[in-house]
């Protein structure tokens, strides 16, 4: 697959989820009208179609501690991990500028602000971006690249980590779509905390996967 073609899948797809998700907490912010919970299912049923439609193309990160964390487990070449990093933080920014445009009457434009202390935030942060790695990791194994299984399994984890971590720090797991809101919003406090909980998350899921599975198949 030529570079061109995944660029443009992982700026789809990273448009696409951004936009849909932080859309969903717009109207609810502005309007009362999607709820929490229709957030959470927005959340996870934008990247399971997303992952479907692109994953083919591009591999369906749109996540740059996903790109990193493949790229740690040497299943994707470093060459490409700027080109995607940069695709991926543009699209969520044309994302949240679009949701500016539609909704300008949200403050928050779904942004990632957390309710609890900073500290706490870190290592839910952390931990849900390690659940979510490792999933993706178990899940994109041998035959279960193949099939529904993974757009519904990654999408029904992001559902899950947002249905009960939503109201504490909006399960981000993503530092692009964290970066994109507060870019166009202009809500930088904490994103310390979203550009590094991410990647030490799923650095941790890859370094675990490498030990245990390798350790495993060698028996």
């Amino acid at each position: 697959m030529k570079l061109y073609t995944a660029l443009y899948a992982e700026f789809i797809g990273t448009f696409a989820m951004v936009f849909c998700g932080t859309a969903a907490m717009a109207v609810n912010e502005t309007t009362g009208k999607v709820a929490h919970e229709g957030v959470a299912i927005t959340w996870g049923l934008i990247v399971m179609v997303m992952i479907y439609a692109f994953g083919s193309q591009s591999g369906a990160h749109f996540n740059p501690a996903v790109t990193t964390a493949f790229a740690l487990a040497k299943r994707f070449h470093w060459k490409k991990v700027p080109a995607y990093l940069i695709t991926q933080t543009a699209a969520a920014v044309a994302a949240s500028l679009a949701v500016k445009t539609i909704i300008p009457q949200s403050k928050i434009l779904g942004a990632t602000i957390p309710s609890i202390p900073y500290e706490s935030a870190f290592w839910l942060e952390f931990l849900l971006s390690f659940f979510l790695m490792i999933v993706i990791l178990h899940i994109s194994t041998g035959s279960k690249e193949i099939g529904p299984v993974a757009g519904l399994a990654v999408g029904s984890v992001i559902l899950l980590e947002a249905m009960f971590a939503g109201p504490l720090t909006n399960a981000s797991m993503n530092p692009a779509r964290s970066f994109g809101p507060a870019l166009v919003g202009n809500h930088w406090d904490p994103m310390w905390l979203y550009l590094t909980a991410p990647f030490a998350g799923m650095a941790l899921a890859v370094v675990l996967f490498n030990y245990f599975v390798t350790l495993d198949d060698g028996n």
